[in-house]
């Protein structure tokens, strides 16, 4: 299994975050008995305190995560339109065959409504198959943040958009490339949850993580029921 996870600001994590990908490190690492390797075209953190076009930070939360387990194709401020054109190569410099996707909420709040970014899945889907044509992938209904909160006319937007993704992922499931539409992160909480209304902290990089742990556990029988999992390093992840 080589894993690629793909995403937006809550994937790549800042400077100093563990990021939820840490987390499904860890669960990989204590649950599932096969070999797995993550995989991606870049490894570092979003840096606030680079300028735009920068080099990102490699500052983890632990630093003892390792450089071979960081890859990601995520990026802060980029979205499903972004991500078309990268996934294809992404892909087959990799080689992913399992994508655990979260993206969409930065779409719908700066670049494109509903319909077009449920379009812009519909393109990713065929790029990453034409990559590989076996690759499977969990995707993540978009999470609300503070400013669904506050603007009711961006919480219908992000409802009718998860509307869209669940039937882009019934339309566009195949047995030889299975999608699954995960959950919404159970009981996710802004104020709990998040540091700033929208980005995870601990708990919420623990809730993101066990919702793509249970997709994969219940559908495919990877790993088993999430629970958070030492840090140890594991054989299987080399």
């Amino acid at each position: 299994m080589r894993i690629m996870f793909v995403g937006d600001s809550m994937t790549v994590g800042s400077a100093g975050d563990y990021t939820w990908r840490y987390r499904m490190w860890q669960h990989l690492n204590a649950s599932y008995g096969g070999p797995y390797k993550i995989v991606g075209p870049r490894k570092e953190l979003h840096d606030p305190a680079a300028g735009d076009g920068a080099g990102g930070s490699l500052d983890y939360g632990d630093p003892g995560f390792p450089e071979r387990s960081r890859g990601h194709l995520a990026g802060w401020g980029e979205g499903w339109q972004h991500m078309v054109p990268l996934i294809g190569d992404a892909v087959r410099q990799g080689k992913a065959d399992t994508l655990l996707i979260s993206l969409g909420l930065i779409d719908l709040g700066f670049y494109t409504d509903a319909e077009q970014t449920a379009a812009n899945v519909r393109r990713f889907v065929a790029e990453a198959r034409e990559a590989n044509r076996r690759v499977r992938a969990v995707l993540m209904p978009v999470i609300p943040n503070i400013r669904a909160f506050t603007e009711p006319a961006f919480a219908a937007e992000c409802e009718y958009f998860n509307e869209l993704l669940a039937k882009a992922v019934a339309d566009l499931d195949e047995p030889s490339s299975p999608l699954l539409l995960a959950s919404r992160p159970e009981g996710w909480d802004i104020d709990r949850d998040t540091y700033d209304g929208t980005h995870p902290n601990v708990s919420g990089e623990h809730l993101i993580a066990g919702a793509f742990a249970a997709a994969m556990h219940e559908a495919w029988d990877v790993g088993g029921p999430y629970t958070p999992a030492s840090a140890s390093a594991s054989a299987f992840t080399s």
